[in-house]
């Protein structure tokens, strides 16, 4: 299992223990904002974008009333700040490709800071590595919630998915981002509901680390999704479990 799919696992374990801070609930209004500003609307029936990020919000126990004064703020009903979006492109330790999905209201503090977490890490932010990575639809489901998951994956596949790769706890479901909400929605009509549900970047090739130079990018990974303006990090490497232990 490779690069971003690996680091969700951490993450959004992690966001669960961030969420009481607040910071997770921040980003995903962000998000929330900005996906009915871009011009899908305030009905998540109608918008993937919307749609994932109430996925993302429920998975998180993000409170319903946060939800909606985020969707308010979009549609103008409440005052909100002027949000822009960023796609940083750089690399990380050991020539990682790295991608970055920004929403922040100061581009410059932004970019800044997102410059020196790169150059800290021995990186380098800039260059082109976006040719790197596929736009995938992505739903993750534990097996826990499934009588059969063989079944499911075949299931899956008949509702518009088209890859499934399996973990030790979960199904990572890949699928045309076009088809995501409606994936989601045959998911939730059997009975499941899905850990997580988002558009992703999915690496072409993977660079294969262990040890040392692994711990340092999972870390570098890490310090790039605590900074406040970060939505989503993608990367083209792998590692083994143990090292995913190693910085938990």
């Amino acid at each position: 299992m490779a690069g971003h799919s690996q680091f969700a696992n951490i993450k959004y374990r992690k966001e669960r223990q961030d969420a009481a801070k607040g910071k997770v609930f921040s980003k995903i209004s962000k998000e929330i904002t900005v996906a009915i500003k871009q011009g899908g609307g305030a009905d998540p029936n109608a918008n993937t974008r919307l749609a994932a990020a109430i996925v993302r919000a429920k998975e998180v126990n993000m409170p319903n009333d946060n939800i909606e004064r985020a969707i308010k703020r979009a549609t103008g009903e409440l005052p909100g700040m002027a949000f822009e979006e960023i796609t940083y492109e750089g690399y990380g330790p050991e020539g990682v490709a790295v991608m970055l999905h920004v929403i922040t209201d100061n581009r410059n503090r932004t970019a800044a800071e997102i410059r020196h977490l790169f150059e800290h890490a021995g990186g380098s932010l800039g260059g082109s590595v976006a040719w790197m990575f596929h736009r995938r639809g992505l739903v993750g489901v534990s097996k826990g919630k499934l009588e059969d998951p063989e079944s499911f994956m075949l299931e899956v596949l008949d509702w518009g998915a088209d890859d499934v790769q399996e973990t030790k706890d979960s199904l990572q479901i890949y699928c045309d981002p076009s088809q995501l909400s409606q994936l989601v929605t045959h998911i939730k009509k059997a009975g499941v509901e899905p850990d997580q549900a988002q558009v992703t970047m999915v690496p072409q090739n993977t660079v294969k680390l262990e040890d040392k130079p692994a711990e340092r990018m999972l870390r570098f990974m890490q310090a790039l999704d605590d900074h406040e303006d970060v939505q989503d990090v993608y990367a083209n490497f792998e590692v083994s479990d143990e090292a995913l232990q190693a910085v938990q």
